[in-house]
């Protein structure tokens, strides 16, 4: 697995962000079966930086804590058969399937950490493994979506012992 890090923010974070995302990734991607070594590439920005993106890309003039781009259209959350077909889903020099971008608002992921009571690790971590979910397929538009969405996140941070 190939992680692009460029934490933009520069914020100093009391972990190793790199590597904390590194194995929040890594367990997402073997809980959802992914056959293929991956490439995801990550920014860490600030609120005018994801704002600008949010109402560029999604007509959203706001400040949101985290954004997925998925360069794969998964008709099922984590079916990859499909991929085959599709030769630019695949780095053409390391071979791995090219996931998508994930941006996370630092200011944002620290308040909503203290917000809910828990520590900036745990929120930094829910917020990749949430986001490879979407880079995966899922989503959160229908109840069913989101309860499906939100067990598989809670188990990633479960298995990597990353509680409240």
């Amino acid at each position: 697995m190939t992680l692009c890090y460029d934490n933009e923010h520069e914020y100093s974070f009391p972990f190793d962000a790199g590597k904390l995302a590194e194995s929040v990734i890594s367990a997402v991607l073997d809980q959802e079966g992914c056959p293929y070594e991956a490439e995801v590439n990550l920014s860490l920005v600030d609120e005018e930086e994801i704002r600008a993106v949010n109402r560029e890309f999604r007509d959203k003039d706001q400040v949101t804590d985290v954004l997925s781009f998925p360069m794969q259209d998964f008709v099922k959350p984590a079916a990859y058969d499909f991929l085959e077909e599709s030769m630019d889903a695949f780095h053409p020099e390391s071979g791995e399937l090219l996931l998508g971008d994930i941006m996370i608002c630092v200011p944002r992921m620290r308040s909503q950490a203290s917000e809910y009571g828990h520590g900036e690790k745990r929120e930094f971590a829910f917020l990749v493994a949430h986001s490879v979910l979407h880079l995966l397929g899922y989503d959160h538009m229908t109840a069913a979506d989101q309860e499906l969405m939100e067990a598989r996140q809670r188990q990633v941070l479960e298995d990597l012992q990353i509680t409240r």
